[in-house]
């Protein structure tokens, strides 16, 4: 894995929305600097603008692989590194390869995937479309989330290394769970994805949050063929 950039931003005006302005730090700069400090919850100089959504000890930091940006502009995105918020630009891995709890040690941190990214309206107005959204779930092109185990001060470029490796699901796997329609599965088969559901969602690294909202539609699919 190869860590090609890192980026930062401060929270402003995005756009609006009903005539009232949407605050982001979706837009975000490189830093040119060698290298910077990382906390539990940020790296220096990047900040959240909606801390009840975005944010946090399992959202510190927003990993988006190099690779899937000439898939986005194949699909018609005139997209560039950083578009998506992004706070590092990563080779080397893509959703398949990453697993939920896996410890990276970064310069002298060391970080966790804990959950993949869900797109919200602020990445269809960052990119002009409202079609982004339905894309990345459909792709699986979704980035994933670290939560930082150990702070310390990271380098903006070079290599980042895989020092535990996780049994959990890999990122890919807990997106198709998390964006299941188990309605339009055939019935043989909505049992088995019900199966994997739980097995995903056991993952004791998997951030609350995540697991939390899905549990609860794979809940009521269950109590649904249970009545």
């Amino acid at each position: 894995m190869h860590v090609d950039s890192v980026y930062v931003g401060e929270p402003s005006v995005l756009g609006y929305r009903r005539d009232q302005p949407v605050l982001s730090a979706i837009t975000k700069a490189r830093v040119s600097a060698p290298e910077l400090k990382l906390t539990e919850l940020n790296l220096d100089g990047d900040r959240q603008a909606d801390l009840t959504v975005h944010g946090g000890v399992d959202k510190a930091v927003y990993v988006y692989p190099a690779e899937h940006y000439p898939a986005w502009r194949e699909d018609g995105f005139d997209a560039a590194v950083a578009d998506f918020g992004e706070n590092v630009s990563l080779s080397g891995v893509t959703e398949d390869d990453v697993r939920i709890g896996d410890v990276w040690a970064w310069g002298d941190a060391l970080v966790q995937v804990s959950q993949p990214r869900s797109p919200c309206f602020k990445l269809a107005m960052k990119t002009g479309r409202k079609d982004v959204t339905p894309l990345m779930i459909d792709s699986g092109r979704s980035g994933w989330y670290l939560r930082v185990l150990r702070p310390g001060t990271v380098p903006t470029s070079g290599a980042i290394e895989l020092v535990e490796r996780a049994d959990g699901p890999t990122i890919a796997e807990v997106y198709v769970v998390s964006f299941a329609n188990y309605g339009q599965l055939p019935e043989e088969k909505v049992e088995a994805a019900l199966d994997f559901a739980d097995r995903v969602l056991s993952a004791p690294a998997l951030s609350v949050s995540w697991g939390s909202g899905v549990r609860s539609t794979v809940d009521r699919w269950r109590a649904r063929r249970a009545g």
